[in-house]
């Protein structure tokens, strides 16, 4: 079975999605965006850089934005870390998140391996960016569903 756009958008529970989002912010100054994609055959990750700055991801005070980028269609995503909180984690870090990710997705577990996802980042964010009184939701927690920019 294909996983189309509008498939995820039906099966992944979308609040709890938002709500792992919210929370793992709450811990920290970072933020955290799931995009969704409709099908193309470009390049995933250039495309996920696409909609890192399309999003805003580019924007946050402390370069700590963080996307999950999905085509539920070709089966591939990817795990993008803006510079400040990448240079704490590194890559090998991108890369446990995305085989955790990959994992839950070939068991057609979508909600979960996102929510588990978004955890695993909250987590490494607050270590690295902890939650100040006077920081500021820099982005909306919302799922985004827009097409990837044409080349």
């Amino acid at each position: 079975m294909v996983m189309t756009r509008r498939k995820m958008m039906r099966v992944v529970d979308q609040d709890r999605v938002k709500e792992a989002i919210r929370k793992a912010e709450r811990m920290t100054s970072g933020e955290i965006c799931v995009s969704v994609s409709p099908l193309f055959w470009g390049d995933v990750e250039k495309a996920a850089w696409k909609a890192f700055a399309r999003v805003g991801m580019t924007r946050t005070r402390e370069r700590n934005g963080v996307l999950i980028f999905v085509v539920p269609a070709r089966r591939r995503f990817a795990v993008l870390g803006d510079a400040g909180i990448h240079s704490k984690v590194g890559q090998e870090f991108w890369d446990s998140v995305a085989a955790h990710l990959s994992e839950h997705f070939q068991h057609g577990e979508f909600t979960e391996g996102l929510v588990d996802a978004i955890q695993e980042i909250g987590e490494q964010l607050a270590a690295h960016f902890p939650y100040t009184p006077s920081d500021v939701n820099e982005l909306p927690n919302e799922i985004d569903f827009e097409p990837p920019e044409r080349e």
